[in-house]
């Protein structure tokens, strides 16, 4: 059974940093990509960023492209998130999630419904 769990999240000040961490098992890490999504309340979940363990690929969203930073240790089964310059937009619920990745099929790695295993989430809030 594959799990994820999420840690890093709090409360910090429009400017600041955090640093997620997620911590995946029940998994052959290498053959997996680890995406990050948000979820802010009336809000529709979004892809964050996401790495592909297979080649190490990175992607971004627009919205936290410079700013925010994606990072596999795979000696340790875990994916960090390092936020900067942090603004209150980025206020919402911070999810990790593992796709199995398969060579043959192209997928948009910042979309949630190619995701299967999901974590229970971590709060993230910056206050202006």
């Amino acid at each position: 059974e594959v799990q994820l769990v999420e840690s890093g999240g709090g409360l910090v000040q429009a400017g600041g940093s955090l640093r997620l961490s997620c911590a995946a098992s029940g998994l052959t890490f290498d053959d997996y990509a680890i995406g990050w999504f948000r979820q802010a309340p009336g809000k529709e979940r979004e892809g964050v960023s996401a790495i592909s363990n297979t080649d190490s690929s990175t992607y971004y969203a627009d919205s936290v492209k410079g700013r925010f930073t994606i990072s596999s240790d795979n000696a340790k089964n875990t994916v960090y998130l390092q936020m900067n310059s942090l603004k209150p937009e980025d206020t919402a619920v911070y999810y990790c999630a593992a796709h199995q990745e398969n060579p043959y099929i192209y997928i948009d790695y910042l979309t949630p419904t190619e995701y299967a295993d999901w974590g229970q989430g971590t709060q993230v809030t910056v206050s202006s």
